[in-house]
């Protein structure tokens, strides 16, 4: 080969030996801001949600828990996937029906693997949730969730859900409970009007628990915002309603 050829490959060759490592540094100092900035938004959030506890008298424990799946099996939320644990909880309690009802909230983790071999794929999926002991017992379970583009379609199959007297929450809120009864009970008017104001996008009561969860992070905001919700959706319960309930009375 001439010597022309030789010194053309060579500097080729180097040529891009030093753009692979001027590309390699430099993805290497942009993962590195990256986890940089993940960090710093995570002491951050960790502080706002300690400052949020201590505001609403709670307790802040950012640990990792893995006990909700076993302590609240009713939940699909808490059995997804594997390796689940929740993290940076806030416990305390709210009052529900004249009781202070242990309640608690923050962000839950879990993992999921699809596929085998060389395409098998493992994913990282967080939320933040609100969860509440009831005072009540043997409830009839309830879901209560924001219409989506898979109801209409499961409308024209004929799986529907419960119907109410006012259409805009019908059109607004998917709900469904093993007692329709129960259901009309807790959406009359006046919560139906307070529910289309607050938007939730997912209550469910299941087991003498009320969890609230939609699958996204929250602020210290959004943990305030949802408390706030439940405290007054259950302020919301009618009397006639709650008198006929069996009330879990606490130990002294």
């Amino acid at each position: 080969m001439p010597d022309g050829w030789t010194r053309l490959l060579a500097s080729n060759w180097e040529g891009r030996l030093k753009l692979e490592i001027v590309l390699f540094v430099a993805f290497v100092a942009f993962a590195l801001v990256v986890a940089y900035f993940s960090h710093l938004n995570a002491q951050k959030r960790l502080q706002e949600l300690a400052a949020l506890a201590a505001e609403l008298g709670w307790r802040f424990d950012a640990a990792s828990d893995a006990s909700l799946e076993d302590r609240y099996p009713q939940f699909e939320n808490f059995s997804r996937g594997h390796s689940r644990y929740a993290y940076n909880t806030l416990m305390g309690s709210i009052n529900i029906g004249g009781q202070d009802c242990s309640a608690r909230m923050g962000d839950y983790r879990y993992r999921q693997t699809s596929g085998t071999g060389k395409s098998r794929k493992t994913r990282t999926y967080t939320f933040s949730y609100f969860l509440v002991d009831l005072p009540y017992v043997q409830l009839p379970q309830m879901f209560i969730r924001q219409e989506g583009i898979m109801d209409a379609v499961s409308r024209a199959f004929g799986f529907d859900d419960i119907d109410f007297e006012s259409a805009e929450f019908s059109k607004r809120f998917h709900v469904t409970s093993g007692d329709k009864r129960f259901a009309y009970d807790v959406l009359h008017p006046q919560m139906m009007e307070y529910m289309l104001a607050a938007e939730p996008t997912q209550v469910e009561i299941a087991g003498d628990c009320c969890l609230i969860a939609d699958g996204s992070d929250w602020t210290a905001d959004d943990f305030k915002r949802h408390r706030e919700f439940v405290e007054r959706f259950f302020e919301l319960w009618p009397k006639h309603l709650t008198s006929t309930l069996q009330v879990n009375r606490p130990t002294t």
